[in-house]
């Protein structure tokens, strides 16, 4: 891992006292979805992102949420807690993600359609593992705002934007130029922040699911799946839902669940969640 990355990882902030209180009420059994509706009503970015995220196209709740009470109840309690992340991570992090060729906002965009897929996804196999997989899936691309930060510090932007724009392998464009992968920094950046081995572990192994332990390779291989479908260069283009469908068929995943979903994914256009 290149140097610059190291010293990015050991530098990061805390995470707000929003998140931590989150965390506390996800980890208590005799909380309430009122005590987490209580804690966001007081952060009101995470407030701002909640129901952005209510509204968009992803969820089709049928009806416009208004209020925090309204989507942490439709949410629960793990989904709330991903969102709420997700958008403090990007907070701490400053996002600038020129070398990818995306916007933040689109890259923010890319990472929520991720975790709404593996949810419509992995639902219809394991209820329990879908709501691991959420949060991974959520925050699986976060490594990229530090190799994209690295990368514009190297003044390397326009070569490496240029193969990845039509690359179908990310981590091997990733890895020639930094040594490293956005699986491998985004597990740092976690144990970094005291997450659970078994979420850094999931996500670390991503990119090369073959080669992690039993316990966890099924979830490292449904991440990938995710992001080769909807990687940040080509999300749910001809081509890596293709390659994501092979990928899933090798692992003995069921054809047609993963189908529907694409297919109830691409009638809801990315474009339409920038608005």
């Amino acid at each position: 891992m290149k140097s610059s990355i190291v010293d990015s990882i050991k530098s990061l902030p805390p995470l707000s006292k929003t998140i931590i209180d989150i965390n506390k009420i996800y980890a208590n059994k005799e909380a309430s979805i009122h005590d987490l509706a209580k804690v966001i009503e007081h952060d009101p970015m995470i407030v701002a992102n909640l129901l952005k995220v209510a509204n968009s196209p992803l969820y089709s709740f049928g009806r416009e949420i208004r209020n925090v009470a309204q989507a942490v109840g439709l949410f629960g309690m793990g989904m709330t807690r991903t969102i709420a992340l997700g958008n403090s991570v990007r907070k701490l992090l400053n996002v600038d993600m020129q070398p990818y060729g995306i916007t933040s906002d689109k890259f923010a965009d890319i990472s929520s359609m991720q975790a709404a897929f593996i949810h419509k996804w992995y639902k219809q196999i394991d209820k329990e593992k879908a709501d691991k997989l959420y949060l991974s899936a959520f925050l699986q691309e976060t490594g990229k705002i530090l190799i994209a930060s690295a990368i514009i510090e190297n003044d390397e932007t326009i070569s490496f934007k240029s193969e990845i724009e039509n690359s179908n392998n990310l981590a091997m464009v990733e890895k020639a130029y930094m040594g490293v992968t956005t699986s491998e920094i985004t597990a740092e950046v976690f144990e970094h922040w005291g997450f659970d081995t078994e979420f850094i572990e999931m996500i670390r192994f991503a990119d090369n699911p073959k080669d992690a332990p039993d316990e966890i390779r099924e979830y490292s291989t449904a991440l990938n799946i995710v992001k080769t479908i909807i990687p940040v260069n080509q999300p749910l283009s001809e081509r890596s839902i293709n390659f994501g469908m092979k990928v899933a068929e090798d692992a003995g995943y069921q054809k047609s669940i993963l189908e529907s979903v694409i297919e109830e994914l691409t009638e809801s256009p990315i474009e339409t969640l920038e608005d």
